[in-house]
């Protein structure tokens, strides 16, 4: 709620809504009630608004959106107005975050204070929005547009420190906020009215539209196929009419976005991010603590797992098997380090001493230092088996024993330690320090503390962590195998590499899937496919155009040629001769004519074999939610943001057509292929 207090003659009007002082309709009454209280009281000479150090206001109450609530008086713009008439000056304190509504309220103020360290932005392109209470309007009049758009359209905050010198802050400091807010009010109120306000600036017609259609053209295809980008643009292009009129036409756009089905996907998996993080609770327990991380491997994966452990401020012991393998380790380590300096993204010293928590050692014996040992070496089962039956001699007691498998059986390498209730998987996405995505895989005898403590950990580095049951493949993999299986049987039917992928790019994925592999290298899927060669049912429909790829050298961009040719280099691709003449005898052999498939049954097809194979998990149990199988696919395989995942996906479409569609994928696949139900899949 909000509180007020009298110091001085200002009134300090507190937002008091924990933990972040969302804008719900509790706490807008109550600012209403207090600023009524305040304009009334003739001792009140002017009025700060403060919240905390953890936050002013992070804004909109996310519970409210699509609820009557929400636009239930008096809305976030009526607090707004009351705010910015207000016949008393009125002075923002800000401190901790101030996010979308929260700055929007910062922003109908008189004056601004900011302590340097705290964050502000508008984040509602995140969730296929744009600021609805003015932001639009607003910020463009106090900071200018190029600066307005840029901090809307990337949805990322800013420190007030950044924007020192943009005009959105009347005073900074770098403590007491509240007392510079308070030492501002009296000096406004001293001076009289009128008092500055935002929407009194004018902006010139010209540029602004000058700036709006440059920006226009400048979007790009994934951009466009989110509508808030260009709804965005048209809401700055309004900042040119008169303010009242740009806050009317700013609404129009806000309200039009909220049903699309891209706002109500964002929506969906930012919650559905939120429910993953959190362990079931039949598995709920305390984590042990964590504060120094072994990597057992200092190839490309494990470099990248030890940076971002480092980054989460943990001590890291980086062990390999031979002293060069440790060399070229400890400089990509170095080399990642000396890049973020020199872009101007990490001070020298802080990336200093992330190094100076680095050891790196070729003796086995100091695993016992560790709290948590990761293992990333070769995926290869007896080599983790190995390497496991070693960890086992020389970690301590209680430490947590986590492999990066990302597809091999968990419990089997568990089997290779005398302790296998200590062994997770924790599947990192490569580059292990970038992608935020973290398989956290349950082996049949993992406890619960193991859990909670590898969820805990996937935290502190900031990843996202999805708990899955140790099947092969896991979630991502085993979903991802079933998707890149479809896209070959296209293929055969009558495809070309560059349709399925420019298809699937137009849906938004951000690469397609014959891109991934030539990127990632065929012989990774090629060896998988040799390691299940013994166990492959003949009668199954089986595609061998990578298998011929391969067995010609073609393993992808690192040899010049995979699926495409790379004759300029790796950035540029071409489709060749070579690789349509296999593909056109894999379909002579399996006796298919080839037949042309437009753009939409190729997205249709792929994203038809994600919800079979997604139903298949949650049946099976592999999958805890449903809405798991979701964020793992956004965030660890591309699949776009804006479209939810492959079960909000299935949600969205017709019943009938989903079954009839199926039925027919299941026919074409032929021998072996399972037909999921899915009825517990698209229940919300």
């Amino acid at each position: 709620m909000a509180a007020s207090d009298l110091q001085d003659g200002i009134a300090v009007i507190t937002l008091d809504q924990p933990p972040v002082n969302s804008m719900g309709h509790a706490l807008r009454a109550r600012i209403v009630q207090q600023l009524d209280a305040a304009q009334a009281d003739p001792a009140v000479r002017g009025i700060v608004l403060a919240g905390s150090d953890k936050a002013f206001s992070a804004g909109a109450d996310f519970t409210e959106f699509g609820t009557p609530r929400q636009l239930q008086e008096p809305i976030l713009r009526t607090v707004l107005e009351r705010v910015e008439t207000c016949p008393k000056p009125v002075v923002a304190a800000i401190d901790g975050v101030a996010l979308g509504g929260g700055l929007e309220l910062a922003l109908a103020c008189h004056a601004r204070v900011a302590q340097a360290g705290a964050r502000v932005g508008l984040p509602e392109i995140t969730l296929g929005l744009i600021p609805g209470s003015g932001g639009t309007q607003r910020l463009p009049r106090l900071i200018g547009l190029a600066a307005a758009h840029a901090l809307m359209a990337s949805g990322q905050p800013r420190t007030a420190q950044q924007l020192q010198d943009s005009g959105l802050f009347d005073r900074m400091v770098d403590d007491g906020a509240v007392a510079a807010a308070a030492a501002l009010a009296a000096q406004l109120a001293k001076a009289g009215p009128p008092f500055p306000r935002a929407r009194d600036r004018m902006l010139d017609a010209a540029p602004v539209h000058a700036f709006v259609d440059g920006q226009r053209a400048r979007l790009d295809a994934r951009q466009k196929l989110q509508p808030a980008h260009a709804a965005l643009l048209d809401a700055l292009a309004a900042s040119a009419l008169p303010f009242d009129h740009g806050l009317q036409r700013e609404r129009e756009l806000f309200l039009a976005l909220l049903p699309t089905t891209a706002a109500r996907a964002l929506r969906y998996q930012f919650q559905a991010e939120r429910a993953s993080a959190k362990l079931p609770a039949e598995l709920q327990a305390a984590p042990r603590a964590v504060r120094c991380v072994a990597v057992i491997g200092a190839g490309t994966m494990g470099s990248g797992i030890a940076i971002a452990a480092l980054d989460a401020g943990l001590r890291v012991l980086l062990l390999e098997q031979d002293g060069s393998a440790l060399e070229r380790g400890l400089e990509r380590v170095a080399a990642h380090y000396r890049g973020r300096v020199t872009a101007g993204k990490l001070p020298a010293k802080v990336a200093a001493a992330h190094e100076a928590r680095l050891s790196a050692t070729l003796d086995w014996a100091r695993l016992a230092e560790a709290d948590l040992v990761i293992e990333a070496v070769f995926e290869d089962l007896s080599v983790k088996q190995a390497v496991f039956g070693r960890i086992d001699a020389h970690a301590r007691p209680g430490a947590v024993l986590a492999t990066n498998t990302s597809y091999l059986d968990v419990d089997a390498i568990a089997a290779a330690t005398a302790r296998p209730q200590d062994v997770v998987g924790l599947h990192f996405f490569s580059p292990a320090n970038v992608m935020k995505l973290v398989e956290v895989v349950r082996g049949a005898r993992t406890t619960p503390e193991v859990l909670a403590t590898a969820m805990a950990v996937a935290a502190v580095l900031e990843k996202r962590p999805v708990l899955t049951g140790n099947a092969f493949g896991f979630i991502g993999n085993r979903i991802y195998n079933a998707y890149r299986r479809q896209c070959e049987f296209m293929l055969e039917d009558g495809v070309w590499p560059e349709q399925v992928d420019d298809a699937l790019t137009g849906f938004g994925f951000a690469m397609g899937p014959f891109a991934v592999a030539d990127l990632s290298g065929l012989d990774i899927a090629w060896r998988m496919r040799k390691s299940q060669a013994a166990t492959r049912d003949p009668r199954e429909r089986y595609v061998d155009i990578l298998d011929q790829l391969c067995e010609q050298g073609r393993l992808g961009r690192k040899t010049g040629a995979g699926y495409y040719a790379y004759p300029g280099g790796k950035q540029t691709r071409t489709s060749d001769a070579t690789v349509r003449e296999i593909i056109e005898r894999a379909s002579a052999r399996c006796g298919i004519v080839r037949r042309a498939l437009p753009p939409a049954e190729i997205q249709r097809r792929a994203l038809l074999a994600m919800v079979n194979e997604a139903a298949l998990l949650v049946a099976e149990g592999v999958a805890a939610r449903a809405s798991d199988v979701d964020v793992v696919l956004v965030q660890g395989y591309g699949f776009p943001r804006w479209e939810g995942g492959p079960v909000f996906w299935a949600r969205q479409q017709d019943r009938a057509e989903l079954d009839s569609d199926l039925q027919r994928l299941a026919e074409a696949a032929g021998h072996g292929a399972v037909r999921a139900d899915l009825g517990p899949l698209l229940c919300d």
